[in-house]
């Protein structure tokens, strides 16, 4: 069996964690082109550019470490890179319109904190995106299964190898929704993705294609990744048009005609 995978990173060049950034990506470039404003975020996972669809002026890629691109390979959308820390953003509060976290809350030591910084920085109405791996589903009961084992100390069939990233404690969708609500978040759309059953190899992958259109049929819930849209709300604000009001047009004046008779 394959050894123990350690980083995301390492298991984003496998085969099904190909296909998982495929699905992802096409959901972060449905999602941002039509998510307007001034100033994006993406934090985390350089592997995935979340932000290439929008067409906000300024749009940073912040993390705690960026691998360094070759000089000759120019970047592929304009965004500006940042190393920081998920948990204490060099933000001033209320500046973000979008910030996007492609794995980010499952992969930190405090998602609390990064969610709290997350509502600091955004703008009322501004929107948070987030996508993480599901529990309740092929690949996380693959996982929990392999944790288990390796701590009974089960090795026979390679039973206690990961199939996901040994790093990070996965949140599922209902718990990350009332984390959210708590936080003054109303979530507008979420959707699953990635039914295909915990295989390692391209070739079964392929095979179980088909698993994906029956998937979002008849068991939406438990793809192996999910994606969720939310709002930040703010209580007691309401949003106002323009001052002026415009002018309505007045009726015309009767004309008299003139008649000879």
């Amino acid at each position: 069996m394959t050894a123990k995978i350690i980083g995301l990173t390492e298991w984003f060049g496998t085969a099904p964690g190909r296909y998982l950034l495929d699905w992802e990506q096409t959901q972060f470039d449905q999602a941002a082109v039509d998510l307007f404003g001034f100033n994006a975020l993406q934090l985390g996972l350089p592997e995935l550019e979340t932000l290439r669809s929008n067409r906000m002026p300024h749009r940073w890629l912040a993390a705690p470490e960026l691998p360094l691109a070759p000089e000759s390979e120019p970047a592929p959308s304009p965004r500006a890179a940042l190393v920081t820390d998920a948990a204490a953003l060099p933000f001033p509060a209320a500046s973000l319109d979008l910030v996007v976290l492609p794995h980010t809350l499952e992969l930190s030591a405090d998602p609390h904190q990064v969610l709290r910084e997350v509502e600091r920085v955004l703008v009322p109405e501004g929107r948070v995106v987030v996508s993480g791996f599901n529990p309740a589903s092929l690949w996380g009961f693959r996982q929990a299964r392999g944790r288990l084992c390796a701590q009974l100390g089960i090795t026979a069939l390679g039973a206690s190898s990961l199939y996901l990233p040994e790093a990070g404690e996965f949140i599922g969708p209902w718990r990350l929704r009332d984390w959210l609500r708590l936080l003054s978040f109303e979530v507008e759309a979420d959707r699953f993705g990635c039914y295909r059953p915990a295989v390692r190899s391209e070739k079964w992958l392929q095979r179980y294609a088909w698993l994906d259109r029956a998937g979002a049929r008849s068991w939406p819930i438990f793809g192996a990744v999910y994606f969720m849209v939310a709002v930040k709300r703010v209580r007691g604000m309401r949003l106002l048009g323009p001052a002026w009001k415009p002018r309505r047009a007045g009726a015309a004046a009767p004309v008299q005609v003139a008649n000879r008779r």
